[in-house]
């Protein structure tokens, strides 16, 4: 649904751009294509620095960056969003295809071999956001599974039995257990809400990415149900508080994050964390840095021996 949304979204924006320079400054359809190019990546360009705006508006302490750091982040970032929504996002089948599950036997299920990760998504996003994270993990010998949360803008709870379900399919695939639930931005919610209906039978841990645990102030800006449940202080995020997640949790976040402002919302209090410095929200996807980070922590939490007499 958000592929086709965003392909349509596109084709309209284009659309627009040509007729503009076609028929309001008599440009000729070469000028009037190089136009539209333009146009496109100037709002997206414009967008980005409204928002680093608001991120830097809100920004809690963090270690300074030289203005060169600065430029490789911004231009990190936007490279990531140009990447994201024009090219992988609108046309995610073409990039992801169908998830490979391992069965048991292969790599999930006796003692010492490891467990399933199952990815969420994050806000306004599908599984194509993991396209390249998803690819280091496979190459690292993980069996990953992915999840599209539809409809993109709903209430966050409205995701949780479409998890449950996902992960039910995943254990019943791969012969294993338990997963390890990897979630970015409000990914990392999602799954926090799935273990507080559902419980931690099923996840052998928890690891998120830039997830605005404690809310993030560039929710008063966004649109749908889901948004206003991630503003600062909201009442579904107090809800979601108590109790604390019981399985083993760690925290990956970035301390110039744009999206999630002040940047202490990331942290989880009384769970580990680990700030990457000098990386954007988006970025965090296609980040060398954060998919060692990740690694390291799956290997925590999810390459150890299973339960006596687990299957």
């Amino acid at each position: 649904m958000l592929a086709r949304a965003l392909r349509l979204s596109l084709v309209l924006e284009i659309a627009l751009y040509l007729a503009l320079a076609r028929f309001a400054f008599d440009a000729s359809p070469a000028t009037a294509a190089l136009a539209a190019l333009a146009g496109v990546l100037c709002l997206r360009a414009a967008l980005l620095t409204l928002i680093y705006a608001y991120a830097w508006a809100y920004h809690s302490p963090a270690s300074r960056l030289s203005p060169q750091q600065a430029l490789v982040m911004v231009a990190g970032e936007y490279g990531a969003l140009l990447l994201a929504f024009l090219l992988i996002f609108p046309f995610e089948h073409w990039w992801m295809g169908e998830d490979f599950l391992q069965p048991a036997a292969d790599g999930a299920g006796p003692a010492g071999r490891r467990l399933p990760v199952l990815l969420v998504h994050g806000y306004g996003c599908s599984r194509a956001a993991w396209w390249w994270l998803r690819r280091r993990l496979v190459a690292a010998g993980w069996t990953v599974a992915t999840i599209n949360l539809e409809p993109v803008y709903t209430g966050i709870d409205d995701f949780v039995d479409p998890l449950a379900r996902r992960v039910d399919a995943v254990l019943a695939e791969t012969g294993a257990d338990r997963v390890v639930l990897v979630g970015h931005s409000m990914g990392g919610l999602v799954a926090r809400a799935y273990l507080q209906r559902h419980g931690e039978s099923r996840v052998a841990g928890l690891v998120t990415l830039g997830t605005p645990h404690q809310g993030s102030r560039l929710a008063h800006i966004g649109y749908g149900e889901n948004a206003r449940q991630m503003r600062p202080g909201a009442p579904w995020l107090q809800t979601l508080a108590s109790p604390a997640p019981v399985v083993d949790t760690v925290v990956i976040y970035s301390s110039h994050d744009n999206f999630v402002m002040p940047q202490s919302q990331l942290q989880l209090p009384g769970v580990p964390s680990q700030a990457i410095d000098g990386i954007g929200h988006l970025a965090m996807l296609f980040s060398p840095r954060v998919a060692q980070a990740l690694l390291a922590a799956l290997e925590r939490l999810g390459a150890r021996p299973l339960a006596a007499g687990s299957a």
